[in-house]
């Protein structure tokens, strides 16, 4: 019995010996967080510029306020470089929300994994025009092709709704209830251009839902003006439902478009479900959400704006009366449209316009809300 004893000591005693000491625990006052348990995790760090501790293998925590130290400084440098721009933004007549959107980082793009690919139109009704938009991506878009006569026409840019970055059949013309190729002015002999927007149709670029999204257009503005057969100086902006939001949006930038037409915008993009806009604003810095939601940006409006809207019916009347409400600028026009709702406003509108901006090309353009009050 004291033979068995003594084994079972000297087992004990061995097992003690073999035990690997433990890790020394972690320790606050060195470490600015738990240690990296994973190999990826360590690398990650590492690259983010930090030092990895030897001894507890956590992140260091003098390298860490080392590293938040110069990211403040650099952050602060950027902001006051960025205001400073912002002043010769203002002395130079930019409008606010151009001198807000200045130096702005968003941190909403989402890379659409589920977006529908390129279409092909007839090419009788529309060819390529790719753009490259400020982040230097070439976009896809279409234009109506070069009718040979020799002469400069006007054009309008129309941008879709629902998915607006996208394009699908935006050619086949739908029922007057919901006609939403707006074919009205190419029937008249204005030039029409669809742009894809960035992350639209599969692209590489990534959404930011009514962020980036503005420059975009106005990229392709500017490679609209530079066909041959297209007057520069007359110029058109359009969209409907989400398209006509960004149309909104765009006309608070110093826009080159002779008249900018929002049929059915919101007043406040966080109106949208998640379907359309899968994020969370109140997750994110408040400014987000208002550079991307007009009712803010009325007043900057500089060139003739019609904000038009079905009034019958399903819409987004309720958006048209808080827009028209928050705003006195003469350069904004609401156009509520008695008989007809957030679709079949399309069609009746668009032809309207469409005739008046070919048939008197020299006359200031004019649409009035009494026409439609009936």
């Amino acid at each position: 019995m004291q033979r068995l004893l003594v084994i079972f000591a000297l087992l004990a005693l061995a097992a003690f010996l073999m035990k690997k000491p433990d890790k020394p625990a972690y320790d606050a006052t060195v470490c600015a967080g738990p240690p990296l348990r994973s190999t990826g995790e360590r690398n990650q760090a590492m690259e983010d510029g930090y030092a990895i501790h030897p001894r507890y293998g956590c992140i260091d925590k003098a390298s860490f306020d080392a590293v938040q130290a110069d990211r403040k400084e650099w952050n602060a440098a950027q902001e006051a470089r960025a205001n400073e721009e912002r002043e010769a933004m203002a002395e130079a007549g930019a409008t606010t929300f151009a001198q807000q959107r200045h130096g702005f980082t968003t941190t909403i793009a989402v890379q659409d994994s589920s977006a529908p690919p390129l279409p092909s139109p007839p090419a009788t009704l529309f060819v390529r025009s790719d753009y490259k938009n400020a982040s230097n991506y070439m976009l896809p878009g279409y234009v109506t092709p070069d009718p040979q006569d020799g002469q400069r026409h006007p054009a309008i840019i129309w941008i879709t709704g629902g998915d607006s970055n996208s394009l699908g059949d935006f050619w086949t013309p739908g029922p007057d209830s919901n006609d939403q190729s707006a074919r009205a002015f190419r029937e008249a002999g204005m030039i029409m251009a669809f742009p894809t927007l960035r992350g639209g149709n599969g692209g590489r670029s990534k959404k930011e839902f009514f962020y980036g999204e503005v420059d975009d257009i106005l990229s392709a503005a500017a490679q609209l003006a530079r066909l041959r057969y297209v007057d520069p100086e007359r110029i058109y902006l359009g969209g409907h439902s989400t398209g006509g939001t960004l149309a909104l949006l765009t006309a608070a930038t110093r826009t080159p478009f002779r008249a900018i037409f929002a049929f059915g915008p919101v007043a406040s993009v966080d109106r949208y479900t998640p379907s359309l806009i899968p994020v969370d604003f109140s997750q994110h810095d408040p400014l987000e959400l208002k550079l991307r939601s007009p009712v803010h940006w009325l007043d900057d409006i500089e060139n003739p704006t019609y904000i038009i809207e079905g009034v019958s019916g399903s819409g987004n009347r309720a958006d048209l009366e808080t827009l028209c409400a928050a705003t006195r600028n003469p350069a904004v026009h609401c156009i509520p449209v008695h008989g007809s709702d957030h679709f079949s406003v399309i069609r009746p509108v668009t032809r309207l316009i469409a005739e008046r901006l070919t048939t008197a090309p020299t006359a200031e353009f004019s649409l009035q809300a009494e026409e439609f009050s009936q």
